[in-house]
């Protein structure tokens, strides 16, 4: 699974008014400009970030420092979930919209969690 960037891409019409602006013409099929605009937002984004952790080790702001800005890399880019957590909250909605349904089948249920939990927690 690859891992989601938590900054969203602008708006694809104001991609088309950089694109208008700086390049006189329009927004691909392929959306390359709305990739390029991604990226350089989520590249400037990470930069800001890094130098606001730098900046804040610097300035003495925390007693324990690593642990500080590890916290704030955590919150501000948090991971996605693994495929085997997606898994297990889709085999939650699944159990209740079945429940909701009328249809029961917990011993299936069951055993295809115990199945999931085995799994290694991986990415």
């Amino acid at each position: 699974m690859t891992q989601q960037h938590p900054i969203t891409p602008p708006p694809t019409e104001l991609v088309q008014q950089w694109v208008d602006t700086y390049f006189g013409g329009k927004i691909s099929q392929s959306n390359f400009h709305v990739d390029l605009a991604t990226r350089a937002a989520q590249w400037g984004a990470d930069q800001e970030l890094e130098a606001c952790c730098e900046w804040l080790v610097s300035e003495g702001w925390f007693k324990y420092e690593h642990e500080a800005v590890e916290d704030l890399r955590t919150a501000r880019r948090p991971k996605p979930p693994s495929l085997k957590e997606e898994a297990l909250s889709a085999l939650e909605n699944l159990n209740s919209e079945c429940l909701l349904e009328g249809f029961e089948c917990p011993e299936k249920v069951a055993t295809i969690r115990r199945a999931l939990e085995q799994l290694p927690d991986s990415e």
